[in-house]
């Protein structure tokens, strides 16, 4: 299993920065490898990336969601993949993300990369990309603000 763990603070309230996170298939516009998102219901997502030339799928429920506090997911079919996004009000104006990844490196080049730490960086400059567009924009292009109590035996952390 490789793990990657980043945080960056956002100047945006944490309302925004929460709502546009919730906007998943928005995605591929700032989280590189990330081709598509298909939203199929309020805690089911299907994804495809590609990564070292390779494409894949997977589906991922939502374990858990809290507006303005956390979302944390796992994947249910295909790649073995989970994490969860926390948000964290640094004043009115300034949120700060932190984001953990889990995921199981397929394959020889992926498994190096994941030693290299080369998807630290990637999730770095992802969030990056993130930030300059909520920051750009201003506001958020939607929200969900459902809540999703974790279940007892549920995995997500």
């Amino acid at each position: 299993m490789a793990t990657v763990n980043s945080s960056i603070d956002i100047d945006a309230p944490i309302s925004t920065v929460y709502n546009q996170w919730t906007q998943f298939e928005s995605f591929p516009q700032f989280m590189s490898g990330v081709d598509t998102i298909v939203q199929t219901s309020d805690i089911l997502t299907e994804w495809t990336v590609s990564i070292a030339g390779v494409t894949r799928e997977f589906e991922a429920t939502i374990v858990e969601q809290h507006p303005d506090e956390r979302i944390a997911w796992n994947s249910s079919v295909g790649e073995e993949h989970s994490g969860v996004v926390t948000f964290h009000r640094l004043d009115a104006d300034t949120t700060r993300v932190s984001l953990q990844l889990t995921w199981t490196p397929q394959g020889i080049v992926e498994k190096i990369g994941a030693l290299l730490q080369v998807d630290d960086i990637q999730i770095d400059r992802d969030l990056k990309k993130f930030k300059h567009l909520v920051e750009t924009n201003g506001f958020e292009t939607g929200a969900w603000r459902g809540d999703v109590d974790r279940a007892p035996d549920s995995t997500g952390r």
